[in-house]
């Protein structure tokens, strides 16, 4: 009861020692907003890929057919939910009058790549609609159709970052041409030999509807057409079924390794049956999941993220520089009121323990508002951004140098929870010292002159 006697005493006769309590909230919410924004960055990022490719992607160094009969094959496991195949290429987008773009271009199956990414939440037109995604367009069935990244097809605005999205739809239903080649393959005569050459295709089609992910590079970059039509386009002479990878979404609660374990068994048994055994396709076929094939980056970004946090930690670090001379001047000032309750009886080590949990007090309730602070501007980030540039003419985030176009707002708990222990553990260190000094007094020679 005496400690928080004098603790309540402290603070309320003590006005300095809110500044403690301020630093401290101040260090603690700057480091949450940190480690919160990186990470969320990171999970935005990785998940960004799974909805891009799926869970596990199977990438062979070389196109292959027969792939329906693998995807049923695929299906027909625990590990795997669903599968779709894609056909991939480059090529330029022609636009209009002086406007072509540089595009990749993805085959794709609409019906099944919707039930392994969840594409059509990314559709501006069809997100909506009970069926599933389609690339008909309304009243030329017998047109090609194909989908168009926000991007390709308009930018976002230099202040806001924002797409106009009303004049984005009204895109939806003209008629754009994809410039691409393929490749010739005469093959060699007696006793000669004839190089493969590129030859230009040219593939019109209308544009059924605006895919929008949020991610830059996709959304800049991309475009979907019907698999097989790619096929047709690049690949006329080979019959049957073609692709170049294969995009898996796992069964909910399969662990990452059962599950490529089982895929990559079934791709060597699936290429000795139906692909002549090819060795080139088992050895250097790769299976990984969408999370690893980003790790090398997202492992940079954790380095980035912890590089930042130090140097960040090492400044706050100055908190318990503030809490030490605050505490100082406190039991500098107060050596009475030390010395009489030594004079009571008191050992050195309970007046010590006095200080030490005064220190921890005020860090306790530092860290408890600046956990407060730190959760209200990370979820408010964005709000926040707007209102700098709206107020400021400033625009700090933007998609296309940041790659998404929101910022993360989730707080991340697991890394403020140390943060906050931390901060406390500063607090209580800060007020060692004094405290230390406090223990030594003799109350004989203070109270000789009182």
């Amino acid at each position: 009861m005496l400690k928080l006697f004098l603790w309540l005493r402290y603070l309320r006769k003590r006005k300095i020692v809110f500044l403690s309590v301020a630093a401290v909230a101040l260090s603690v919410a700057l480091l949450i907003v940190v480690a919160s924004l990186f990470t969320g960055f990171i999970n935005v990022f990785e998940q960004s890929a799974v909805e891009t490719v799926g869970d596990v992607v199977l990438a062979p160094p070389i196109k292959f057919g027969k792939y329906p009969l693998f995807i049923e094959r695929l299906e027909q496991t625990s590990a795997v939910k669903a599968a779709t195949a894609t056909l991939s290429t480059q090529g330029l987008l022609y636009l209009g009058k002086g406007n072509v773009r540089m595009v990749s271009v993805w085959g794709i199956e609409p019906g099944r790549r919707e039930e392994v990414t969840g594409f059509k939440r990314s559709l501006l037109k069809q997100k909506k609609s009970p069926d599933e995604p389609s690339f008909k367009v309304s009243g030329t069935p017998e047109r090609i159709g194909g989908f168009v990244g926000v991007g390709v097809v308009a930018a976002p605005d230099e202040k806001t970052d924002e797409y106009d999205f009303d004049a984005v739809e009204g895109m939806v239903g003209q008629q754009v041409v994809l410039i691409t080649s393929a490749v010739t393959e005469p093959g060699a005569t007696e006793g000669t030999s004839k190089l493969s050459s590129l030859k230009k295709k040219v593939v019109p089609f209308l544009i059924a509807d605006i895919v929008f992910t949020g991610a830059y590079y996709v959304d800049k970059t991309f475009i979907y057409l019907p698999i097989e039509e790619v096929q047709k386009t690049l690949y006329p002479n080979d019959a049957g079924q073609i692709a170049d990878q294969i995009q898996i979404k796992l069964s909910p609660g399969i662990p990452a390794d059962v599950a490529i374990a089982q895929i990559r068994g079934l791709w060597q048994g699936f290429v000795d049956e139906q692909l002549n055994g090819d060795p080139y396709l088992k050895r250097y076929t790769d299976i990984e999941t969408a999370k690893q094939m980003q790790s090398q980056y997202v492992a940079e970004l954790r380095k980035q993220m912890g590089v930042l946090l130090l140097i960040f930690g090492v400044v706050s670090f100055s908190v318990v520089v503030l809490i030490f001379c605050i505490f100082y001047m406190i039991v500098r000032l107060k050596q009475r009121d030390i010395a009489i309750i030594k004079s009571c009886g008191t050992a050195s080590s309970s007046v010590a323990l006095i200080f030490v949990g005064f220190g921890a007090c005020v860090g306790i309730i530092g860290s408890a508002i600046g956990a407060v602070l730190g959760y209200a501007v990370t979820k408010n980030i964005n709000t926040i951004e707007e209102w700098i540039r709206i107020i400021f003419g400033l625009k700090l985030w933007k998609s296309s140098v940041y790659m998404f176009s929101k910022i993360p707002s989730e707080v991340d708990w697991s890394s403020a929870l140390p943060i906050i222990l931390f901060a406390v553990a500063a607090a209580a260190i800060g007020a060692l010292i004094p405290a230390i000094v406090a223990a030594r007094t003799r109350p004989v020679e203070i109270l000789r002159y009182e």
